[in-house]
């Protein structure tokens, strides 16, 4: 028989520890594990988000970015003119930007009389002379989108190319605008040597082909008043001055369809 003694030094459970402490235990167990589960999808949702952050093409900052490090230069005298152009009842600015670095923007838009604060111009051209600074390609058409539509998110593709007393210019427009009567023409040209970027756009015209005349006949009509330092420039220009054609084409009727005017590709000889 056993005794009293050997009875009660038995325990009462096996593990020494109370069911409702096991179960508190295991409670504990799975939250953490639910817990854990929980945080590792919130981080991959925002690693997921964050990529697809990236990739958005931001319209709202290309314009802070790329004005980085450019200042308004008010003493500096303009490098160049449109003569002629055919813009009656439009003012004309002229602004000069310099970077640190070396880089020089001369700027003209042309805008309707009477125009508010913040309303789009009818067309501006910029001659772009890099210093140090970073100028690709990439920033090129990411500027020209920002300018073109400046509160939009859309961005540029080609719309074909035109002629010049600079050789074959490529023009752009807003993505969705191929068929859009009203839609803006914009236009890049980067020359090697000496290395210049001329861009800008137009909504001169009431239809594609008088768009891409008038963006010809901008171009074909710029003139430098000023090289400074840079004979490369005056050559440039005096070169391109030998190329330069005639703006009849402007007076033309939308319905033609010649290399200038035509809202296709013309056909030019050479690469760009």
């Amino acid at each position: 028989m056993r005794s009293i003694w050997t009875t009660r030094a038995t325990p009462p459970y096996p593990t020494h520890i109370h069911p409702a402490l096991n179960s508190f235990a295991d409670e504990c167990r799975g939250m953490l594990v639910h817990l854990a589960v929980y945080l590792g999808g919130l981080a991959l949702l925002a690693i997921i988000g964050a990529h697809l952050w990236d990739e958005l093409p931001d319209r709202a900052g290309v314009e802070p970015a790329a004005r980085a490090g450019w200042s308004l230069a008010t003493r500096s005298y303009p490098a160049f003119a449109v003569s002629q152009f055919d813009l009656y009842g439009k003012t004309e600015a002229y602004e000069i930007f310099r970077h640190p670095e070396g880089g020089r923007k001369d700027v003209l838009r042309w805008a309707a009389q009477g125009e508010k604060p913040g309303e789009k111009p009818v067309a501006e051209l910029e001659i772009y002379r890099p210093g140090g600074e970073s100028s690709g390609s990439g920033l090129a058409i990411a500027e020209i989108a920002a300018r073109m539509d400046p509160e939009g998110w859309r961005q540029l593709e080609a719309a074909g190319v035109i002629d010049s007393k600079f050789g074959p210019v490529t023009l752009l427009r807003l993505a969705g605008d191929a068929n859009d009567a009203a839609s803006c023409l914009g236009f890049l040209k980067r020359l090697d040597e000496p290395n210049v970027r001329i861009s800008g756009w137009s909504c001169q015209g009431d239809a594609v082909p008088a768009r891409r005349a008038a963006i010809g006949c901008m171009l074909n009509r710029l003139i430098l008043l000023t090289s400074g330092n840079e004979p490369k420039l005056a050559e440039l220009f005096a070169h391109a001055e030998l190329r330069r054609g005639s703006c009849a084409t402007t007076a033309l009727p939308s319905t033609s369809a010649d290399w200038v005017t035509g809202a296709q590709n013309p056909s030019l000889r050479g690469s760009l």
